[in-house]
């Protein structure tokens, strides 16, 4: 499974898409990237003239790639076409350093901790381009074909 078949089983749509590529794929962990437009409509009123993306948005960010693209790969021959994968965010908890402004590429790094009876559970990273780390922290869920 790849890249691109990845992204089409994910159960969102622009304007809640996070995922943009996969770059490295195993059953280890993923990698992928994600640019937060510019006209995204929360950054009118996140911050009054000091536009930054809201730590839930990074979050669902690296729930999306770390997490939910990971479970499809590694319950990749329980999906067929058209199969729609129930997802349930269990917890996360998250640590933030460093902003992301509007038009930002960042990159999201994902090591599967534990995947038993359904349950995953990933350290998750996100770094900006030039690499510095933007936040990290632990995310689990759910996850179904």
């Amino acid at each position: 499974m790849n890249s691109k078949q990845i992204i089409a089983l994910l159960p969102y749509q622009d304007p809640f898409l996070f995922v943009d590529d996969l770059t490295e794929i195993s059953s280890k962990g993923i990698s992928g990237h994600y640019t937060f437009k510019k006209e995204t409509h929360f950054y009118k009123g996140h911050f009054k003239n000091n536009p930054i993306t809201p730590g839930v948005i990074l979050t669902e960010c690296m729930a999306q790639i770390g997490l939910v693209c990971l479970g499809i790969y590694i319950l990749k021959d329980e999906f067929v076409e058209n199969t729609n994968p129930k997802i349930a965010l269990t917890s996360s908890q998250v640590d933030f350093f460093l902003p992301v402004y509007p038009g930002e590429k960042v990159t999201v790094v994902s090591e599967k901790e534990v995947f038993r009876f359904n349950k995953l559970k990933c350290n998750v990273k996100m770094y900006n381009e030039k690499g510095d780390l933007i936040c990290r922290g632990k995310i689990s869920g759910m996850i179904k074909a």
